[in-house]
């Protein structure tokens, strides 16, 4: 091992590191690594820059906001409910269909968008259906994970590695359905074991009839009725620093039997308003003393009696495009903004409840969000939410609503002939539906993950640090090594289970992103040091970087679908891992029957 190895390797280690531990955001992270190695000398400044104009990360950008398209104009969400009402008098068939559906859409459309566009359909089937969502939360993920497997385009990962690879090799690039054919039986592996072995495993975690006892908000929601005596009476709550006092958050007055909904802090306090609040009982106990109110119910209060014509109670998830994620509510102003309260916030299994104001907002929390039927509508239509609540499955037909679906069905179709590759279909695509106006130039920006695209960015360079300083042939040197207790005929076989499984427990820990691209040189450098083709290697790293399923920070849809089906960590070990075991067995054995190994000189 040389110095410069070395200390490559010592890089890649901390950066690791710094990834599992989220020290800093991703994209910081990666950005960091970058600049070092370009500070050092590892890289030149084009070479440093190369990531930001390479075509797999503008593909994927493009295909970001195509699926924006696709989402807001409500076509897959409509289809799939249709074609499940066909179905509906047998729940088997009704879950086959739904899950086939969905690993279908996440073949051609990004899978995090497919995750959060059926996350409230899911709900509402498990509803239909009588059972806990968490029972279909975590088979929605990893089929959403699986379908993304079936094509070229169906996950940044399989595009990112054909990108390396051409570049590398100077081969041609991968099929759009090349991937099918090992895809395919991954689908049916999957489809089997999350219909019929997942609901046995995962346990009923979440009360589909209540939100406030699945919050356990009995002690937090209660009515207190203002007094003749009250300090409060001609005073507003500002005034009396109600909040700052009591840290209790007034959501509604009830006077003469109308809800006062609106500018709340402002208004002036009457005798006998009614007001729902918010808070611990020991504050309700202080405020009681000293504003004189009285608790008018020892029973707290419901979902049922916190829903009416005006206001509703919904759980939402915080989107990780969303400006609010490193905010706190405080920040945010979220009552003013939005016009509606946070009550709770679940964060990892964990239920938080006080002091929320003070919270910082992180990427897919669940947030218990109470306010007027309008708002909470606005929240959904905001970009910033994912709205878990009922949902009326209806095409939004603006003008040239179907144009989303023939552009992404055409620049498919085209790519797969041959006719055109899949950026230039994309971003002809792209431009139609912005001169259309389908979607605006607002929307554009916004749909892309800017985080995901900088990360791929900056990721891309540190692989051409992995080849250029001899890391890559190092590592495959010491791969091939490690294999020379088998039979030579045997080898190749067993370098493929073993990228396999380095490649599946590396993305657990890191970004599937960066697993790739730290992966496929050393696969490509093992291949090219036993004498054979890279592909049954490439396409080792592809699918085992894609399979995350044992933790839910591998895979963002894992960690979109934590907090709406009140899983705990250990719920995805015990349904992953036999499901990644399988996996990796049948990759084994089968990617080289269907990419034979192949001498080359």
């Amino acid at each position: 091992m040389t110095p410069d190895i070395a200390i490559v390797l010592g890089i890649i280690t901390l950066m690791i590191v710094l990834f599992v531990k989220e020290v800093f955001p991703l994209d910081v992270t990666a950005l960091l690594v970058l600049v070092v190695f370009l500070v050092i000398g590892n890289l030149t400044l084009e070479e440093a820059i190369s990531g930001f104009s390479n075509q797999a990360v503008i593909t994927i950008a493009v295909l970001f906001v195509l699926s924006h398209a696709m989402q807001k104009s409500g076509i897959l969400e409509y289809g799939v409910v249709r074609l499940n009402k066909l179905t509906e008098r047998s729940k088997l068939l009704g879950l086959s269909v739904f899950l086939i559906s969905v690993a279908f859409a996440s073949a051609f459309v990004n899978n995090t968008a497919i995750v959060a566009i059926f996350i409230p359909l899911t709900i509402r089937m498990a509803q239909k259906y009588n059972l806990s969502p968490s029972k279909l939360l975590i088979p929605l993920s990893y089929i959403a994970i699986i379908g993304g497997t079936l094509t070229l385009v169906g996950t940044s990962t399989n595009l990112l590695v054909n990108s390396i690879y051409v570049n590398t090799t100077l081969a041609e690039p991968l099929g759009m359905f090349e991937f099918s054919r090992y895809g395919i039986f991954i689908l049916i592996i999957g489809l089997l074991y999350i219909i019929f072995a997942v609901p046995l495993i995962l346990p009923s975690r979440t009360v589909t009839t209540s939100l406030t006892q699945s919050y356990h908000m009995g002690g937090y929601l209660t009515e207190l009725k203002v007094t003749q005596e009250s300090p409060m009476v001609g005073r507003t709550f500002i005034e009396r620093a109600i909040n700052k006092n009591y840290d209790i958050t007034v959501l509604d007055i009830i006077r003469e039997g109308k809800v006062i909904s609106k500018n709340i802090r402002n208004t002036i306090i009457h005798p006998d308003d009614v007001l729902f609040v918010r808070g611990s009982l020991e504050n309700f106990l202080r405020m009681k003393e000293v504003e004189k109110v009285t608790m008018l119910t020892d029973e707290k209060l419901t979902q049922d009696e916190l829903i009416h014509d005006n206001n509703t109670l919904v759980e939402c998830v915080l989107t990780n495009q969303s400006d609010l994620a490193g905010k706190s509510l405080m920040e945010i102003n979220f009552r003013r903004r939005f016009g509606s309260f946070i009550l709770a916030i679940r964060r990892e299994g964990a239920i938080l409840r006080r002091k929320i104001a003070h919270v910082v907002l992180q990427s897919f929390d669940t947030l218990l969000v109470y306010g007027p039927r309008e708002k909470i509508k606005e929240l959904s239509e905001s970009g910033n939410f994912i709205v878990l609540g009922e949902i009326e499955a209806t095409l939004q037909k603006h003008r040239f609503w179907w144009v989303s679906l023939v552009v992404i069905i055409s620049a498919v179709t085209l790519a797969a002939l041959g006719v055109v590759p899949i950026l230039k279909g994309a971003l002809v695509g792209l431009i139609l539906l912005m001169v259309l106006r389908v979607i605006s130039t607002n929307e554009t920006y916004q749909a892309i993950n800017w985080q995901v695209i900088i990360l791929i960015a900056a990721l891309i360079p540190v692989g051409i640090v992995i080849q250029k300083s001899g890391t890559a042939d190092w590592l495959a040197t010491a791969m091939n090594h490690a294999i020379e207790l088998f039979e030579p005929a045997l080898r190749p076989v067993v370098m493929v289970s073993l990228i396999y499984l380095v490649t599946m427990i590396l993305t657990e820990m890191v970004s599937n992103a960066a697993t790739a691209i730290i992966m496929t040189p050393i696969a490509i450098s093992v291949a090219f040091q036993l004498g054979l083709d890279p592909k049954p290697f490439i396409f080792s790293v592809c699918f085992a970087a894609s399979a995350s399923f044992i933790t839910p920070i591998g895979y963002q849809t894992n960690l979109m679908v934590y907090g709406p089906g009140g899983y705990k960590f250990s719920d995805y070990i015990k349904v992953g891992l036999p499901l990644a075991i399988s996996l990796w067995i049948m990759a084994t054995f089968l990617i080289p029957v269907l990419w034979p190994f192949t001498v080359v000189h």
